[in-house]
């Protein structure tokens, strides 16, 4: 029986091969995406789980409250006293686990690299994380002072096909480390990533750290911190006793400015959006939006079946009559019309994989991900692909199936079935939800396109273009203005500033700050950022005065006792201009002094935040980063100059930089990502819809043939069977877009709100979306309606 259903849908694949390739080819595409998108919700999905207690370990954050209550800075890392406090005061953590980023020089022999990924990491390490040791004992790999573990990939970029154990390193050109050990890099589905780890030990040496700040350092919130907790346990126990156990060991009013909290290792990657990350994470948002595009442009190939199934069902009721007359009982004709759909369903499933296969290097590309099409043949992923495909066969053929199946024979016979089909409710309903999932798409597309523009080309407040970043060396503040000098002899460097952080990174630095209230200085209410520069920050990014003046070597207190505020700032310390605030008294953590300048607002961060309040003044010591501002004239030899002069000043370092106006484009980089995507699915859903109304305007024409005709010889016009043809697909259309319009907007309308800065939803986003669909569209459905126009009538009316 089952043979014989195969053969029968093999014919009426053969026999109706347009309507055939166009089911294939929506299915196929259909089902390419959903498996392209299913595969990196799978690997989004899968961050952290490979560690062994990934379901017992948590993370400790720590976030900043202003004296309202209200959060300030939320910070994915803690200080460095936490971790040995937990372990003491709470009997019931098994293990507690510190890492620092040290991102260092590393130099072996002739060769050196500035190293990102270096994390000096506690002992126990390896109780809590699970990792591969090619060499090396976890047991003690990270015990002594000054050993340092490699990954695979850093020891053969070092020593080749060197044994590296025992060997000597050494570290910014300062501190000589042995290796310890060789371990397999961390998963791509990690949330962090060393390629290096050095003994936390290591950090008591003050060289490095020094132990007294490792014991009463409070402020250096930059240690990421985990907690290896019993199976089962309750992480909130800890949590609600957290507030008395800062109290107790920072100050008695600790937990009405900070607060502790934990998160799940496994959540972090999806649901952690601190102010500070190990690495930039992803958003369950994202998982969410991906996996309703991947169902909905399945969702339109199914629809093109069903539609083209129920449309052609008019040339199969005789089939379907006579099989009853003869003795066909309805649940034979509903798994014949099934077999039929799953047999389609299959051809289109091989020719997925092999699209996928194609596509995934595209996918790699825009996602920054290492998807694999192994990932395919994982037995859970297997067992969901036969669920997708027996699910799709389905539901693209349940309704045909049911549909066809209930024509009465005597009606058949009476050709009350063909007159009925014209006018299918269901069939119309399909092709405007095909249609406003499209437009869904189109204006979506449009709206993060127009966001990326907004952002490209916003006033910043500052200039970002052709501003070379520098990471300066650990001696840059004794031989900062010889360095400097040199710097600005080239004739296309136009200024050199310092400064302790950067445009485009975060603000994370905050004391509290200071204000005359009668006869003396008062804390103030307002969390403000501070910002440590030089002299020549300001001119460097030509950052606008308010008022007053810029830092200046010409008074020597300014590099003691002088702040320059923005007027952010000053609004919020209740000044009610910029002038009004110069000369007055201020205080910022131990440092008391005036301001001495106001400057117009910028933009430090991205635009997602808002303008934050900001206090700048001059601590040589901390000026890690130089801006060197160069003009446009030649880039490539103002790049050669910067590299002569930090080869001379540093010649242990390798020379590297960075342009700041890249650093601005990474910040969107997940957006831009977006953009892309959206507008690829658009065209997808877009291109199957089509499809569907080009199949649908194939059997209209064919069933109106004889009307066609008719008309024809009465007078009517090519033009006019044209607009005939084509006018009921147009209305569905049409309304389509007036469903999706407020649908997409409303989506829209909230994710621009994850910007502090975004431009506005316009009428325009709309028309152009209604232009692209409408046009499309008629395109689709003029050239089968022209076509059924310009037909002869006398074959018309001889068609049966």
């Amino acid at each position: 029986m089952i043979k014989n259903y195969l053969k029968i849908a093999l014919r009426n694949l053969f026999k109706h091969k347009a309507f055939s390739f166009i089911n294939v080819a929506g299915i196929t595409i259909g089902l390419s995406c959903f498996l392209l998108l299913s595969l990196y919700v799978k690997d989004e999905l899968s961050y952290d789980r490979f560690h062994v207690n990934a379901d017992r370990i948590y993370r400790l954050s720590r976030t900043f409250l202003s004296k309202d209550g209200t959060e300030s800075l939320r910070l994915g890392h803690a200080a460095p006293p936490f971790a040995p406090l937990l372990k003491q005061d709470f009997p019931e953590v098994e293990e507690v686990v510190r890492l620092l980023d040290v991102s260092s020089n590393v130099r072996y022999g002739e060769k050196s690299f500035n190293e990102d990924d270096v994390f000096a990491a506690e002992a126990n390490l390896f109780k809590v994380f699970t990792f591969q040791l090619q060499q090396g004992n976890p047991a003690n790999a990270l015990v002594n002072p000054f050993s340092i573990l490699f990954s695979r990939p850093m020891a053969e970029k070092y020593f080749g096909k060197e044994d590296p154990m025992g060997k000597i390193v050494r570290l910014d050109n300062q501190l000589d480390y042995t290796i310890t050990g060789v371990f397999e890099p961390l998963p791509s589905q990690s949330h962090f990533h060393p390629n290096f780890l050095i003994s936390f030990s290591t950090l008591n040496d003050d060289r490095v750290y020094g132990a007294e700040g490792l014991r009463t350092n409070w402020g250096n919130n930059s240690f990421s911190t985990f907690l290896l907790l019993p199976a089962g346990y309750n992480p909130q126990k800890l949590v609600k006793a957290f507030p008395a156990f800062q109290n107790k060991h920072i100050d008695p009013r600790a937990s009405t400015y900070s607060r502790l909290d934990l998160m799940k290792l496994t959540d972090i990657h999806l649901h952690s959006h601190m102010d500070s990350e190990i690495e930039a994470n992803g958003d369950i948002q994202y998982v969410y939006l991906f996996s309703a595009i991947a169902l909905f442009i399945l969702l339109i190939a199914c629809i093109n079946y069903m539609n083209l199934a129920t449309a052609k069902s008019a040339t199969r009721a005789k089939e379907v009559g006579m099989r009853k007359v003869i003795g066909a009982v309805r649940h034979q004709l509903i798994r014949q019309f099934l077999s039929e759909s799953m047999l389609l369903v299959t051809i289109s499933l091989i020719f997925a994989l092999v699209t996928v296969t194609l596509c995934l290097p595209l996918l790699n590309q825009f996602t920054q991900k290492q998807l694999t099409f192994t990932a395919l043949l994982d037995p859970v992923f297997v067992s969901v692909l036969i669920a997708i495909t027996l699910f799709t066969g389905l539901i693209a053929g349940s309704y045909p199936a049911f549909f066809m199946t209930s024509f009465q024979p005597l009606s058949v016979f009476r050709g009350k079935v063909s007159s009925a089909l014209k006018n299918g409710k269901l069939r119309q309903i399909l092709v405007v939800t095909q249609f406003s999932i499209a437009v869904v798409l189109i204006v979506s597309t449009t709206v993060v396109y127009n966001q990326m523009r907004y952002v490209q080309n916003y006033n910043l407040g500052y200039s970002k273009d052709q501003v070379v970043l520098l990471q300066a060396g650990s001696d840059s503040s004794t031989n900062y203005e010889s360095i400097k000098q040199r710097l600005k002899s080239g004739s296309n460097i136009i200024e050199v500033g310092r400064s302790s952080r950067i445009p485009s990174g975060r603000l994370l630095d905050s004391w509290e700050a200071y204000v005359m209230k009668g006869d003396s200085m008062a804390p103030s209410d307002i969390n403000i950022k501070s910002l440590s520069v030089d002299e020549d920050f300001i001119p460097a990014y030509q950052i606008r005065m308010a008022a007053g003046r810029n830092f200046s070597r010409e008074f020597p207190t300014d590099r003691t006792n002088a702040f320059v505020l923005n007027e952010t700032a000053v609004k919020l310390l209740g000044w009610k201009n910029p002038q009004e605030a110069i000369g007055a008294r201020f205080g910022y953590g131990e440092i008391r002094g005036q301001i001495i300048g106001v400057t117009k607002d910028y933009h430090f961060e991205s635009l997602h935040q808002k303008v934050a309040p900001i206090v700048m003044f001059c601590q040589p010591d901390r000026l890690g980063w130089m801006s060197v501002h160069i003009s446009g004239g030649n880039v490539k030899q103002a790049l050669a100059h910067i590299e002569t002069v930090w080869k001379q000043q540093y010649p242990e370092v390798p020379f590297s930089y960075e342009f700041l106006d890249q650093r601005f484009g990474n910040l969107y980089a997940r957006e831009q990502t977006q953009q892309m995507l959206f507008g690829i699915f658009a065209g997808i859903a877009i291109l199957i819809s089509c499809m569907g109304l080009l199949g649908l305007s194939m059997f209209m024409a064919e069933l109106r043939t004889k009307e066609i005709g008719v008309r024809k010889v009465l007078g009517a016009s090519v033009s006019s069977l044209v607009i005939m043809l084509s006018n009921d697909f147009l209305k569905l259309v049409t309304i389509a877009i007036l469903i999706a319009s407020p649908v997409a907007w409303w989506a829209m309308n909230n994710w621009l709100q994850e910007f502090a800065y975004h431009t506005s939803i316009h009428i325009g986003v709309f028309l152009f979306a209604a232009l692209i669909s409408v046009g499309i569209a008629l395109l689709t459905i003029s050239f089968q309606s022209v076509k059924a126009a310009l037909m002869n009538p006398v074959k018309s009316l001889k068609s049966e």
